[in-house]
């Protein structure tokens, strides 16, 4: 199971959130190339924050102060109590990712982009899960991750551009926002949600008929079929 953590596992997209309060107001023009498709995530990201000054204090406090989704940790639990993995994959902030995921008290796996302090209000990027050959030219490839990690089913569930090709590749998609409109538009199979209460109750009505006849399968071993809402 794999999962977008901005807008997905957030209510908000908390890079966005750091640019509006403590970056050169010339962050936008950046925005306005990756938007227009002239540049990709990763070389957006790194412009980006190299605009940003915030002390590591101030830049902490904004991730102790974003909502997250309260029905996360549910969804997290469920998943685990039936042996299913779960890992967040992010195009985003690792620091701001692990202070919010251990504010939910969610121990799992995250693969999301370095942001590294470099002393005062300074902050550099570093992508180590980043790939030349990357469609999306992401900072974080989500393709590869899907790919490397030995699950005989992989899950995506996510709501941005960022996931857009890891979809593709994805045995099961649980889409909402930019995500759900690309997937209508290219006739990609997924399932809607709009919230992790949603997908908690789509992953227990998979395991539930089995769990009713006393035996509750791993998810992977579950058919599963990914209708269209198109």
């Amino acid at each position: 199971m794999f999962v977008d953590f901005d807008g997905t596992v957030t209510l908000k997209d908390t890079t966005d959130l750091i640019l509006e309060r403590f970056a050169d107001a010339a962050w936008r023009a950046v925005e306005e190339e990756w938007v227009a498709g002239r540049i990709g995530s990763r070389e957006c990201l790194a412009r980006q924050i190299d605009l940003v000054r915030v002390r590591p204090a101030m830049l902490d406090k904004l991730a102790r102060d974003v909502a997250f989704d309260p029905d996360f940790p549910a969804f997290v639990t469920l998943c685990q109590e039936h042996g299913v993995p779960v890992t967040v994959v992010s195009d985003g902030l690792d620091r701001v990712a692990s202070a919010i995921l251990a504010r939910a008290g969610v121990d799992i796996p995250l693969v999301a982009n370095h942001l590294e302090w470099l002393g005062s209000d300074r902050w550099r990027l570093a992508f180590p899960h980043a790939q030349r050959e990357c469609r999306s030219a992401a900072g974080n490839c989500k393709c590869l991750t899907l790919v490397e990690t030995p699950d005989t089913v992989s899950i995506l569930i996510g709501d941005g551009r960022s996931d857009i090709c890891a979809a593709e590749s994805a045995d099961l998609v649980l889409a909402k926002g930019t995500l759900a409109e690309h997937c209508r538009a290219v006739g990609l199979p997924f399932v809607s949600f709009t919230n992790f209460a949603a997908a908690t109750s789509l992953v227990a009505d998979w395991i539930g008929p089995q769990r009713r006849r006393g035996h509750v399968p791993r998810l992977m071993e579950l058919p599963i079929h990914a209708p269209s809402t198109a």
